[in-house]
This record gives structure tokens, sequence and C-alpha cells, in this order.
């Protein structure tokens, strides 16, 4: 957790209103954007990031989401670029992506903010930079204001910091994904060591950390269809057709064949008497003469008369002939002979069929139908029946042995002159009354929570947080989310199973619940005016608590800040000589866990001049061998934390800073209230 480390880095956030959960989805709005969080925090890109819900707030949410977190990282990366390098040219380079853009605003913004603290300016930033601008420019300049050691008092409120002293409060001073690592796409830092990954579209390689492009074209993995070829491009792939489009049609850049407008183009060869339509992969020539009606034109635009009697739709009334005449037609009456089976109808006009089946006499025996056919009739057994030549009688016939599998989807029941379907169980008969269609189970509720149809059958299944019985099969029962072996990991301090879900809780003092509902916050009781110290004590917020602390200076010294004391001129006071010409109080917390060893303090000159000389020692508070102290050169030195404290307590270590120059010696001395709290 971020917040649970000694120095806690800027963070620009980003407020997104979350419209409440949906009704009859899963998926909370909280739980989109975690989504969205932990893709960002992955594979550092938004554009291939995948959907989870089919919801159109959920997509919103996720997306903002992860690209809120992108913006956050980029930013932070910008800020510690500034911090380390001191400028930021050489990293943006000739990218204009928005990723360096963020990395670029606030880069440059921390750079004015730490400018103007060296030059001893005001922290306020000027309105017309920018809200979020300002929020960096301001951060950078009031951060590690009162580390700085200077030979001379201050002549302003504002005090010169050394970029020394800036390091002891740089929480990544020693994360190995600093600056984008040696890893050439992404890196993220584990503690003790570092594991790289790539974006989508590319696989690390042996060495672990370069990253190659993916062949999709050679690993199948791409989307090409029929016709068309694959063709690798970094980090991902494109579809290219293989065949021409044909004539009168042209291929798009998308690979798509388009139709040549021949009209529009004037690639037509119409005459001038004619008109060019265009049509699909050609165009065709209209003559712009009209004929008149009972004409039509032929492919010279010539006017040829049409013969209505060759029409699909006879003109002409029953009993009565066409004559094709110019322009137009005739019909001629005619007088028909009928034949056998025929007769006459009322007009006179043709000849109608004699429905033999339909006198009073009927021309078939008993147990036959009678079926009529033009100028005839002929006698047949009932559907469902044979005739038998033995007995001359009609039979019935059992359809479900003559045509086996046939006539029902599952199952067939002869009957008298017919046969009826039936179907197996988890299936009823359909409307045609032979298909078998399967039966929805789920309508009448077998199940406890879900119930999801399947062919013939059904299958229950729980919602999100439970389990089905493996007594039953329909029944759902609660998982204890606490109680699985990663149980451990859900919740940054302690798990509390609800049915269906889990709840994460926080001590009861000293720390709150996280928007993600796992980790725990600390809470700057400092800030939040929820301390108890007095009007002459200082308030120091630590993990989990806050310090009280009032600083008095020493009999001949004289407060020049919250945390400074300054010595008195001594005048011709030799032993006032002797004595220290500064005392800067400060404060530092971290966990208990931290890894060892550690570098918790720098200290030096605010100015080196050539020829300087320190020598730095621990003078008390270090009884117990916790801290030791180290020379980087010759004007600066660090203390190291070379054991590591097991249990939460409150340590005061005093720091002496001997200075050589020119001949004098001058002692500085540096307190250093030190609390280790307990990890969570």
């Amino acid at each position: 957790m971020d917040n649970l480390r000694g120095a806690r880095p800027l963070r620009l956030l980003l407020l997104l209103a979350l419209v409440p959960s949906l009704r009859g989805q899963d998926l909370s709005m909280e739980e989109c954007c975690d989504k969205g969080i932990e893709w960002a925090n992955k594979n550092r890109i938004c554009a291939s990031l995948p959907l989870i819900s089919e919801s159109r707030e959920c997509s919103m949410t996720q997306v903002q989401c992860c690209r809120n977190q992108l913006e956050k990282q980029y930013c932070s990366d910008g800020i510690e670029f500034a911090n380390v390098r001191e400028e930021c040219d050489s990293h943006i380079g000739e990218n204009s992506t928005c990723e360096a853009d963020y990395f670029k605003v606030c880069c440059y913004c921390c750079l004015l903010g730490k400018t103007a603290q060296v030059q001893g300016q005001s922290c306020e930033p000027n309105p017309k930079i920018g809200y979020q601008c300002g929020i960096v420019f301001r951060a950078c300049c009031m951060k590690g204001q009162d580390l700085s050691i200077s030979d001379d008092a201050p002549k302003k409120e504002q005090v010169e910091i050394s970029k020394e002293e800036l390091d002891q409060e740089d929480p990544y001073l020693h994360d190995g994904c600093r600056g984008g690592g040696p890893c050439s796409q992404q890196c993220r830092d584990t503690g003790s060591s570092y594991v790289c990954s790539c974006f989508v579209g590319y696989q690390l390689q042996a060495d672990g950390v370069n990253c190659e492009d993916i062949n999709e074209c050679i690993t199948g993995t791409h989307s090409c269809g029929i016709g068309q070829t694959c063709v690798n491009t970094l980090g991902s792939f494109r579809c290219q057709r293989d065949t021409s489009c044909g004539t009168g049609y042209e291929l798009t850049d998308d690979s798509r064949c388009k139709d040549i407008d021949e009209c529009e183009t004037g690639t037509h060869n119409c005459p001038p008497d004619f008109i060019c339509q265009n049509t699909p992969g050609s165009f065709r020539c209209r003559p712009k003469l009209q004929c008149m009606n009972g004409f039509i034109q032929d492919a010279l635009g010539n006017c040829i008369d049409i013969n209505e009697c060759l029409s699909t739709n006879t003109p002409c009334p029953a009993g009565q002939i066409c004559i094709n005449t110019d322009g137009s037609y005739t019909c001629q009456r005619m007088s028909p002979s009928c034949g056998r089976g025929y007769h006459l109808n009322e007009d006179g006009t043709r000849c109608v069929d004699v429905d033999e089946c339909s006198s009073s006499n009927q021309p078939c025996g008993e147990g036959h139908v009678c079926i009529n056919a033009p100028g005839n009739y002929r006698c047949e057994c009932k559907t469902g029946y044979s005739f038998d030549v033995i007995s001359r009688t009609c039979i019935d016939i059992n359809e479900c042995r003559r045509y086996p599998g046939r006539l029902c989807a599952h199952k067939c029941e002869n009957t008298p002159g017919s046969y009826y379907c039936t179907c197996t169980m988890g299936f009823k008969l359909s409307a045609d009354g032979r298909s078998c269609e399967d039966l929805n189970e789920c309508e009448s509720s077998p199940c406890s929570q879900e119930c999801a149809n399947v062919y013939g059958s059904y299958q229950c299944y729980c919602r999100r947080g439970f389990q089905l019985s493996d007594i039953d099969g329909i029944s759902c029962e609660d998982i204890d989310e606490c109680a699985l072996p990663t149980g451990g990991h859900i919740c940054s301090y302690r798990c509390i199973n609800i049915p269906g879900s889990f709840q994460c809780t926080c001590p009861s003092t000293g720390y709150r619940l996280a928007p993600n509902a796992r980790n725990c916050q600390d809470i700057d009781e400092c800030v939040a005016e929820s301390h108890n110290c007095s009007f002459n004590e200082t308030c120091f917020n630590i993990q989990g608590g806050f310090r009280c602390l009032s600083l008095e200076c020493p009999e001949n010294y004289r407060k020049s800040g919250d945390t400074r004391c300054e010595r008195l001129p001594c005048n011709e006071n030799k032993e006032c000589q002797s004595l220290p010409l500064r005392i800067t109080y400060y404060h530092l917390s971290f966990p208990t866990n931290i890894q060892v060893p550690t570098d918790i303090f720098r200290m030096g000159p605010s100015n080196a001049v050539p020829g300087d000389k320190i020598l730095l020692s621990i003078i008390s508070g270090n009884q117990e061998g916790f801290f030791t102290t180290k020379k980087v050169n010759n004007h600066s030195g660090i203390v190291v934390m070379q054991r590591q404290i097991t249990e939460p307590r409150d340590l005061l270590l005093t720091i002496q800073m001997q200075l050589f120059r020119h001949g004098t010696v001058n002692t500085f001395i540096a307190k250093l209230f030190i609390f280790v709290s307990a990890q969570l």
C-alpha cells in the first residue's frame, strides 16, 4: 500500500461520479472501475481494454478509470524524473503521444516548483498555469523545505533546499523500475527485484528484458477470412484481399470491392442519342427517344411492335382467340367442341371438366374414395389404407413400420388410418406434430438461484459468492472467501465473510477503508485536526496515529523556524563558540518491515566549497546499534539503518556534522524523531 510507506508521493486525483449499480446486473460500478485500474497497472495501455459487461455505464466507467490511472502513472513518472535528473527534455525526445504529454506537464511543473523553492520565491502557484500544474508546482516547491543546512542565516521565510536533502524523502529512490527501469516496455518492482512485461501484440524474449513482436500471421491468431492474406505489423496485423474485384469494380484501401460509376467517370460508350445509366459492375445505355404504346425500343433505339398475343397473361377472355395488329391486338370468338368427360360452360365459350365424383350415384364401392381427374376419375383407398388385391378391401397401413425414422423425430405410434408422434423426456411436440423441440424446464424455477436451459435438460448455477451444492445440484451454498487459500490476500488487514461476498475491515483507530474496499489508508490526524496536541505542540502524523512534539531551543539559541534553532552571537565567549551553529529537528516514519540496510537521512552543507570536509557521527540515541553513518564524499554523508526494528517504537537520534572549511571547524546538529509503526 502506497499510503503505508514512510514518505508518500504526490497523487493527482480525478473524481469520477459513479452512477449506482444497475438493477439486474451482477457488476457494480466500483468493480468496473477496479477492472479498468487493474488493466492499466498491468498493461499501461487502454486501447485494447477488454470490456467485462454489456452495460453502457460499466463500459464507460471501466475506460475512464483506466485512462485516469494511466494519467496518474505518467504524471508520477514525470515528477520522479524531475526530482532525479533536474531536467525533462532527454526523456521526452520526439514522442508526441498523450502519455508523453502527461509526463511532460508534470515534469515541467515540478521543475518550476523546485526552481521557485531554490530562489526563495512563494510556493503559491500562479492560477494561470492551470489547476493540475499548480498542484505539482506547489508539491515540488514545498517538498523537503526544512531539510537544508545553510552556512549563513536565511534572509527570507523560504529556505533553500539542497538536492542531496531532497533525496531522503524520495519514496522511489531504490525502486528498480525508476525511470522505466531496465525493461524495454513495462516494469514492475517486486521489492527484492523487478519483473518485465510487454504490451499487447508483443512477447517477452529469453533475456526477460526486451520485447519482440508477435507474428499473428504465423501463430494463427489473426482474424482474416477466406480470400484475404494476413500481413504482420508491429504489435498487430492487417488483412489484405487476395483476388481482384473483377470488371466494373475497384479495390478500396480497406480491401473491399466498390462499384465503378462509368456514367460519372465518363468511361461508358453510349451513343449521343442514348442516356448512360449505371448498374452494379457495369452500365446501361437507354435511348432518349420514347416509343408509343404497343411498341418497344431495340438496342439501336428503333421502335418495334409488341405481340401482345404472345404474352404470358392472355389479353383475350376465355372462348376468344387473340389476333396481333400493328401497335395493338383484336379478340375473335371461337366455338369449341368438347370430348368425353367435358361439357360446355354456361356461356358456351369453353369446355370444363365433368366431376363424376359429385354425382349422387357413387361410381366407387364401399370404403373407397372417389378422386376426380381432368376428363376422368379414379377410385382409391382412404388415406392411411392400402388396397388388398386378395380381399379386394382397404386395410390399415402401419406408417411407423413402413417409414421407420422418417415420420417422427423421436417416437412413432400407429393408429387406424394414421399415426401420431411422441417425444422423450426434456422435449415437447412441435406444432407440426412430428418434430420435437426442447422443453424449457427453467420456466418452472427448479433451481434455488439461477437456471440455464440446455438441450433436453437444464443446468443450475449460482450467483457470485455462492457455489452449487454437491448433494442435490440445485441448492446454492455461500462461499467463505476469507477461508480460501488466497483469502489472506483479499484484505490488507482483516476479512469478514458475509452471504455471497465478504467485507474488509481496518484497525479501529488510525486507519480508514480505502475506496477499493480492500486496503487500509492511514488517517492524517494532523490534517484532519482530530489530534489532541496543545497550542505549543506540533502534530506529526505517523502510520496509524500521530505524535505531539514541543520543540524548544536550548540556552544561547533562538528559534528561526518551526524546526530550527540558531546560535546567538558569542562575542568573545570561547565556550559559546564551541557550541553547534544550528540545531535542526526532523521526523521520519516507516514500518517495521522496512528492508535493511537502507539510507534514511542525508546531511551536508547547502553550498559546498572546494576543500570542504565533513565528519558525520551519531552522538546519542543509538544505544542498541540500529543505525550507523557512512561518508558519501567530502561534503556529504548519510545515516544508514543497519538493523531491522521489529516492534513499533519511538526513537530520538542526535546526528552531529563537523564542517572543516578554510582551517575552521563549525558544528551542526540534526535531531531525528523516528516513529516506527506496525505494518498491516
